[in-house]
């Protein structure tokens, strides 16, 4: 049986602790992590091995050389596009459990020459209007927990346990 996975895509990332922080959420979501040179960093960095912690060695990882490579080796991904500039909210649509969720580089987004051809998927997190966005590894989480969610959590531990005592029943 073949386990879907949902995928976050990071298009040219250039903060190293972000891109370790949303990789250790995506080794704790079973989540496969897709990243769009060029890099602002090295994989290698001590940052980026801080950040994801010792959970970087268990992260199904991707690297492509550009958007137009990624969209030769998934070609029927259907992917939504985190951005400011949407007119959808990301909690007003459907999420396939192998379903894409791309967000852009730290200072400029994904490019509107992408965004425009994709206007239907492009989705956004609300916030007000003084802010121009919000940290990429929170913005991550916040959709794609979402994401998750509507796909019952599938494969994820449900509960957890006290170290030293019991609950109560």
């Amino acid at each position: 049986m073949v386990i879907k996975m949902l995928n976050v895509i990071l298009f040219q990332p250039e903060i190293p602790a972000n891109t370790g922080n949303i990789g250790r959420t995506c080794v704790a979501t079973n989540t496969r992590l897709h990243l769009i040179e060029p890099l602002g960093f090295r994989l290698n960095e001590k940052e980026i091995k801080r950040a994801g912690m010792d959970y970087w060695e268990h992260l199904d990882v991707t690297r492509y050389v550009n958007f137009e490579e990624f969209l030769e080796k998934n070609p029927n991904a259907k992917i939504w596009m985190a951005t400011t500039k949407a007119k959808h909210v990301y909690t007003d649509v459907d999420y396939g459990p192998d379903d894409f969720i791309m967000f852009g580089k730290e200072s400029a987004g994904i490019p509107e020459e992408i965004l425009v051809d994709n206007e239907e998927t492009c989705i956004r997190i609300p916030m007000l209007e003084k802010i121009r966005s919000l940290n990429l590894s929170n913005s991550v989480s916040i959709v794609l927990y979402e994401a998750l969610r509507q796909n019952n959590f599938s494969h994820m531990q449900m509960q957890g346990e006290l170290h030293r005592l019991h609950w109560r029943e």
